[in-house]
């Protein structure tokens, strides 16, 4: 199956099989929820594959009906001159892990952030960099809780208030799927393994979160996380990490925070949320 990730503010297609094959796949994705996508730019990493100009023509206007603007490809060399002929930037042969870090035609438009928004872009590459050389590097035994040296969290350069703004998302996130905000993130729906939520503020998850979860992103050591069911891949708030154990403890709504430097998860019932208030 074609695999959609979100890049920073891109997105990234990754496609394993036939370019029409992969466009009829793709259409019925983005039909699904067809506002989530629109005004996303995207790259297309087509791996091994070489189709004629006329494919990527139709890849390129498959995504436009979406709202979603292609601005360059990735694949093996022999495409370079039909990519190049379409307008659109060729990316070399990287892997699809390594699209996003090639250099991109700079959109015309004057997007200007603001120095937190920087900080949490920064940091959002950061944490996945991090997770991907954990993932290289075999799983975190159970229960540990670390603080990796490798990655830096950037300092804003004023307190950022927990609650700038809430994202709302209501729907399953599957493997692949990435919810970014700076601010809080709540999703109605289950989080699937190989999902990404990465949050400033604090993560409520109405459902059963089994994916990857980082709230506190730009440090924030007061952010927590909520879910139904609390049993991610990689559970992480401001510098500490750790990994789920929910195979240990009974189902049932759960709260994590950072209490004497680890990462503590108990039932939401017994979360002392007015302490955790005024701590604020």
């Amino acid at each position: 199956m074609s695999t959609v990730r979100g890049r920073g503010r891109s997105l990234e297609i990754a496609v394993d099989r036939a370019l029409g094959a992969a466009v009829e796949e793709l259409r019925d994705l983005f039909a699904s929820r067809p506002d989530f996508y629109r005004g996303s730019r995207a790259v297309a990493n087509l791996g091994i594959l070489e189709p004629e100009a006329a494919e990527i023509a139709a890849f390129r206007d498959a995504l436009a009906e979406f709202g979603i603007t292609l601005d360059g490809v990735s694949g093996v060399d022999e495409i370079a001159d039909t990519v190049a002929a379409l307008d659109l930037a060729y990316l070399g042969t990287a892997a699809a892990a390594d699209v996003a870090a090639l250099p991109r035609r700079v959109s015309v438009r004057d997007v200007r952030l603001s120095e937190e928004a920087r900080s949490l872009v920064a940091d959002f590459a950061g944490a996945r960099g991090d997770m991907v050389r954990r993932r290289q590097d075999g799983p975190v035994p159970q229960t540990a809780v670390v603080a990796p040296a490798a990655v830096t969290l950037p300092q804003p350069t004023r307190p950022l208030a927990v609650g700038v703004s809430t994202l709302y998302h209501r729907g399953t996130l599957r493997g692949g799927q990435a919810l970014h905000n700076l601010g809080n993130l709540v999703v109605v729906g289950d989080v699937n393994p190989g999902a990404e939520l990465i949050a400033s503020g604090d993560i409520v998850v109405f459902g059963a979160l089994r994916g990857v979860a980082h709230a506190g992103a730009q440090g924030d050591r007061a952010a927590r996380v909520i879910a139904l069911e609390l049993a991610p891949t990689q559970l992480r708030i401001a510098t500490l990490i750790a990994t789920s154990d929910a195979g240990t403890r009974p189902r049932g709504p759960e709260h994590a925070s950072i209490v004497d430097e680890r990462i503590l998860v108990v039932p939401f019932a017994d979360a002392d949320l007015r302490k955790e208030q005024q701590a604020l």
